[in-house]
């Protein structure tokens, strides 16, 4: 059953890409945010962080199993794969100062902290997320497709 590997894999990419979504939706909406809840000033940019996972032996370790006459099964060593996310981290990129006076959170002198979030950035993100997206769709649409044409022969 090494096709539900590939559901697993596909499964991955949704997730990640659905996580790293959620978080451009958060940065473009906290754009004009000027203050968090502890009171540290602006909005900071938040970016997502993947990590492959192959799951696969290397081919050197795949040769010393076959030379000592091992065969891989999958049901006790099992090949998963994909991607994962290991952290959510903050954009140390400095925060844009605009002067604006009458604003509550404005300084003595005027100015005011602006969240370092850009707009042309978060929907070029946005957009390779969605096509990463589709991506896993079609992939998985495509398995099952295979899967299907596989079960139409003992018939």
């Amino acid at each position: 059953m090494s096709f539900m590997n590939s559901i697993n894999i596909i499964g991955s990419g949704l997730t990640a890409q659905q996580l790293r979504l959620d978080i451009v939706s958060e940065n473009v909406t906290n754009s004009q945010t000027t203050r968090v809840e502890n009171g540290e000033g602006a909005y900071r940019r938040k970016m997502v962080v993947f990590e492959a996972v192959s799951g696969r032996d290397s081919f050197r370790a795949a040769l010393a199993k076959a030379a000592n006459g091992l065969i891989p099964n999958t049901v006790t060593s099992p090949t998963g794969g994909g991607v994962r996310v290991t952290q959510i981290v903050e954009d140390e990129s400095p925060m844009k100062i605009a002067y604006d006076p009458t604003h509550p959170d404005a300084d003595e002198d005027g100015y005011l902290e602006m969240p370092n979030v850009d707009m042309v950035k978060e929907i070029a993100d946005a957009m390779a997320a969605t096509r990463a997206f589709a991506s896993n769709v079609t992939a998985f649409n495509t398995l099952k497709s295979v899967i299907s044409s596989g079960l139409e022969i003992g018939r």
